[in-house]
């Protein structure tokens, strides 16, 4: 609860009536002070009364691309037995205050709200509460309170179309490694049958052996496993335009569009990031996509993670994307060229070419996603 400027005016001017007239025995200036304390107390009564209001919002649609356009509709219902008299409302979306009307609302009635999201910059777009307001007929306290929960909206990052995508590599018992067409099938493991399982599968001599029916388990070796890792340390993207890191922006269209394309040939792809979040987000990879920031990491976090990386050998192809703050640090990428077959390095906003083959690897300079994409199409590497 807030007294507003004219509130604190008047219940100064009832402190000093009240002296004075009691000081003196001014039964006139008592009385005066007695009505401006009762018109506060009254005052806070009023606004200390709660409305009850339903506050249901509405996201079309809660998942865009950069620029798409995005719609909130908010719909608040007064469902109390009183008009909502005195209310203003505010709805907050981003860092900017909606207007919504509520003056005279009656019972039983509802009003309804729509307004654009700004979808101008990648991130998560939190919208509501609805901020109300109530205050008194004579305007001397305002009490705020907050209606309904928090709505988040994904801007995720723009999709540039990749048509290239790697071929797979069949591996033998001997570690060799070669290129196979898509569809190869190999033997992985046994496990026992479950109801559902075709028979064809069962492998009947180990079924004999153990005295429990067992199925074998295949894998299609053939599918090439795409491993994209974004920089996200703050030292790899150092230039900054109204305080947005361009570079960084651009790896992540550049991420997104990787990984669009790996889901749309139904290859299997992860995203990992060199300073991990803590992928609270509950969602896919344009979801981390639109969640992730900048951290404050150095060289340690890139070393820890790309050694993390060679040990767990995650996939059979490495795009690797970052800023020209980490020119410098291409060696330590380019130490998976033992682990992974196919290993891309796409540099974004660099002042100037990174030297080709670059530490053994295929090096990418783009200015943003867009020549990201046409350059990727150009590899025909895989």
């Amino acid at each position: 609860m807030g007294i507003t400027a004219r509130g604190v005016g008047l219940l100064v001017a009832a402190v000093v009536l009240l002296g004075v007239g009691f000081r003196y025995a001014y039964p006139e200036l008592t009385v005066l002070g007695a009505a401006a304390g009762v018109a506060v107390g009254y005052a806070a009564v009023t606004a200390a009364w709660r409305p009850r209001l339903a506050v249901d919002r509405v996201a079309d649609p809660d998942r865009v691309a950069r620029g798409e356009p995005a719609a909130m509709t908010l719909t608040v219902r007064n469902t109390g037995r009183l008009r909502a008299a005195n209310l203003v409302a505010e709805d907050r979306c981003g860092g900017r205050l909606v207007p919504v009307p509520l003056l005279r609302l009656r019972p039983g009635r509802d009003t309804e709200v729509r307004y654009d999201v700004p979808t101008h910059r990648r991130g998560v777009v939190p919208v509501g509460p609805l901020r109300v307001t109530r205050r008194d007929p004579l305007g001397l306290v305002a009490l705020a309170r907050s209606y309904g929960g928090m709505v988040p909206v994904w801007v995720h990052p723009r999709i540039h179309p990749l048509t290239a995508v790697p071929t797979g590599a069949g591996r033998s018992l001997d570690g060799r490694t070669d290129s196979v067409p898509h569809g190869s099938i190999t033997f992985d493991s046994l496990r026992e049958y479950v109801v559902g399982d075709e028979l064809r599968r069962v492998h009947w001599r180990t079924s004999a052996r153990v005295g429990e029916l067992m199925v074998r388990e295949n894998v299609d070796t053939s599918l090439p496993r795409i491993v994209v890792v974004l920089d996200n340390r703050a030292a790899a993207h150092p230039e900054r335009v109204d305080g947005v890191a361009e570079s960084f922006e651009s790896g992540c269209e550049a991420a997104a569009s990787v990984v669009a394309a790996a889901v749309r040939e139904d290859l299997p792809v992860s995203l990992l990031l060199v300073a991990p979040d803590d992928d609270s987000t509950g969602g896919g990879a344009l979801d981390r996509l639109a969640a992730v920031e900048l951290a404050d990491r150095g060289a340690d976090a890139l070393r820890t993670a790309l050694s993390r990386l060679r040990q767990e050998r995650l996939g059979d192809t490495v795009v690797f994307l970052t800023g020209p703050g980490a020119r410098s640090e291409l060696g330590y990428v380019g130490a998976l060229r033992g682990a992974y077959p196919s290993v891309v390095v796409g540099v974004f906003g660099a002042a100037g070419p990174t030297p080709a083959g670059a530490a053994g690897l295929v090096v990418v300079d783009a200015a943003d996603g867009a020549e990201f994409a046409a350059e990727w199409d150009g590899i025909r590497r895989w």
